[in-house]
C-alpha cells in the first residue's frame, strides 16, 4: 500500500528547503496506546531516512538528513531552544549506530520500534537505552504558539 512513487520521493527529499517531520502521535506495542494498526511511519519516520536514504540510497548525507530532521524544522517553526547541541538548550539526542539503523515497523505488523537506536534523551533524560525503552517521560508539548506569530496564522487559516 505504498501512495507515492520512489523517485518522487528521492526527487523531493533533495530539495533545498525539505525537512523531515511526522504527523505520528504517541503510540506503543503495549498498554493503552496500543490499540488499532498505525501507519508504520509512527515508528519509523527517522530511522527510514537514516538507513534506506542515507546509508542504502544515499539521497542525502548523514549531516544533511540530521539537520533536515532536527535544526531546520525547529527553526522554521520558531523553537528556538531545540534542534541544536548547544548550552542552554534543551537536550534531546538519539544516539544511533548508522551502520544498522532502520524502520521494522509494516502495515501487517505496525508497533516495531526501529533497530540500531542505542540511546534516547529527552530533556537530558534517558528515555530508551540499547533500543529499549526505560519507562521516563520527561517531556512536554513543544509549543510554537506564542513563540512564532507566523505559526499562529498558519494555524488558524482554513
Amino acid at each position: 500500500m505504498e501512495s507515492m512513487n520512489e523517485e518522487d520521493i528521492r526527487r523531493i527529499m533533495r530539495g533545498r528547503y525539505t525537512m523531515v517531520g511526522s504527523d505520528a502521535w504517541a503510540v506503543a506495542p503495549t498498554g493503552v496506546l496500543s490499540h488499532g494498526k498505525p501507519h508504520p511511519r509512527y515508528y519509523g519516520t527517522y530511522p527510514r531516512i537514516l538507513g534506506k536514504y542515507v546509508r542504502e540510497e544515499q539521497v542525502l548525507t548523514l549531516e544533511d538528513a540530521i539537520r533536515r530532521m532536527t535544526s531546520f524544522p525547529a527553526q522554521r517553526m520558531g523553537i528556538f531552544d531545540r534542534g541544536l547541541l548547544r548550552e542552554g538548550m534543551w537536550a534531546d539526542v538519539v544516539v544511533f549506530d548508522p551502520r544498522k539503523v532502520m524502520d521494522r515497523a509494516t502495515f501487517l505488523e505496525p508497533h516495531q520500534f526501529p533497530e540500531g537506536i542505542l540511546y534516547v534523551l529527552v530533556n537530558g533524560e534517558i528515555v530508551v537505552e540499547d533500543n529499549q525503552p526505560t519507562g521516563n517521560y520527561p517531556g512536554n508539548a513543544a509549543a510554537t504558539w506564542e513563540r512564532k506569530p507566523s505559526f499562529r496564522r498558519f494555524c488558524s487559516k482554513s
